[in-house]
């Protein structure tokens, strides 16, 4: 028993009851809105042996980076694997295995040769980016987008998310001219869409654009934040804007607003917010209590599961100072250093280190913290995130170099940054505070 649909794509146990809900759930993935497990879990009712809802449902569980969620995806793979399925989806459920045990470059390739021979294949482009971006792989966010992109017309369901992911891997490429007009475009066809909204913003972060990028949130927020899962993050890039910009009032007021003002204990949203506080404590700004709430919801998300989680678990663990979660922190990252799965490799390349300097800095120790992030600096991505996250590493290098008095350090970073962003009023404040170093 199969159905098909509007692509020709067969989807084996399903029948018309439920792939409705099954569809809504591909199409609320796409915007980030609404409750996708809902509407998939209402197929997998309907059509018990519907072999894609139950993938479908694994991805979104395996890319929420936490091991509880972690075991639902592994339950997923484990109901899919006998069930009657096409090759596609063969591949599809081999791919979701991968991913439930960490081999998330594994899924990755598995994930793209779908792509390759099915370029209309919406889940298979859909979830493929997603591990691209926990991978640090913006090659494949732009060029798996890139190759089913000539396969897709205007009039197609679903064509917005395709914009807005290409655009999203062309900005991570520094194409910021192109990305930007696919991702307006991508807007105009379907406000909603969250991630071609954010795709904008990253332009415009990356540019230093920060009057244009405020605008851009504050248009239509309305749109992108309506049932969205992605509004903390898009939150999280206004509030960058202003930060950039020295108002940090504006920062705080988003902070206790939209970004945590009701605490989740989402890893995703969790590591917005430890990543603003963060960029606030570097400034030497009071944040009063807040890092104490967000502390207490980090130890809930599990460590050593993903290494960027960890780093920005640190972060809130310094800055309500906690020395217990951190040492619990540190010695999980340990252990995950000795497993088999794609973490090992995060952790100990990228992760551990980084943790190890945002504990360090908070210990005013600056020098360990110059120490352990400068060999890691040019490989960060090997541990996920985009380049607007992390930049953090760098705002924490230079904050260390300042604060150590490191002026040759100092100086060579700032004009690093001052080259990067040439308008941003943050690299300007940078470079007046090491030219004063010189001075002393």
């Amino acid at each position: 028993m199969a159905v098909k649909d509007t692509f020709g794509l067969a989807f084996s146990g399903a029948t018309e009851t439920g792939f409705l809900p099954y569809s809504q759930a591909v199409r609320e993935l796409q915007c980030f809105i609404g409750d996708p497990v809902a509407s998939v879990d209402r197929a997998i009712a309907a059509d018990p042996g519907f072999v894609m809802a139950h993938v479908f449902k694994g991805y979104l569980f395996g890319l929420a980076t936490e091991r509880e969620a972690t075991a639902v995806a592994k339950a997923c793979h484990e109901t899919a694997l006998p069930l009657a399925a096409t090759a596609r989806e063969r591949a599809h459920v081999a791919a979701l295995g991968h991913l439930a045990a960490g081999r998330w470059h594994e899924a990755s390739r598995l994930l793209e040769d779908i792509a390759i021979d099915f370029p209309l294949d919406a889940v298979a482009l859909q979830t493929g980016p997603q591990v691209d971006f926990f991978t640090g792989n913006a090659r494949m966010l732009r060029d798996r987008i890139g190759r089913a992109l000539p396969s897709w017309q205007e009039n197609m369901p679903g064509y917005h998310a395709i914009l807005g992911m290409q655009a999203f891997g062309l900005e991570e490429m520094g194409d910021y001219a192109r990305a930007e007009r696919l991702g307006r475009q991508a807007v105009d066809i379907e406000p909603r869409d969250g991630w071609a909204q954010h795709a904008v913003a990253h332009v415009m972060e990356m540019q230093s654009r920060q009057r244009d990028g405020i605008a851009w949130m504050r248009a239509n927020p309305e749109a992108w934040t309506k049932e969205s899962f992605l509004q903390v993050h898009n939150w999280w890039h206004l509030a960058l804007f202003h930060y950039d910009l020295g108002e940090t009032e504006e920062v705080l007021a988003l902070y206790d607003g939209p970004i945590y003002g009701a605490p989740s204990t989402m890893a995703l949203n969790m590591v917005d917010a430890s990543a603003i506080l963060w960029r606030l404590y570097l400034g030497g700004v009071d944040v009063g209590d807040r890092w104490i709430a967000l502390a207490a919801n980090w130890p809930k998300v599990g460590a050593g599961n993903y290494a960027f989680n960890d780093a920005h678990a640190m972060m809130a663990f310094v800055g309500a100072g906690l020395e217990a979660p951190a040492k619990t922190l540190l010695e999980a990252q340990r252990k995950a250093m000795r497993g088999s799965d794609d973490n090992a490799a995060f952790t100990r390349d990228v992760g551990h280190p980084l943790t190890l300097a945002i504990k360090a800095f908070g210990e005013g120790n600056y020098n360990e913290t110059i120490r352990l992030i400068r060999p890691i600096r040019s490989i960060a991505h090997r541990f996920g995130g985009s380049h607007a996250q992390r930049d953090v590493i760098d705002l924490t290098l230079i904050e260390a170099a300042l604060r150590a008095g490191d002026t040759a350090l100092a100086r060579a970073l700032t004009a690093e940054r001052q080259l990067a962003r040439p308008d941003s009023p943050l690299s300007a404040l940078f470079s007046r505070r090491a030219a004063n170093l010189s001075e002393n």
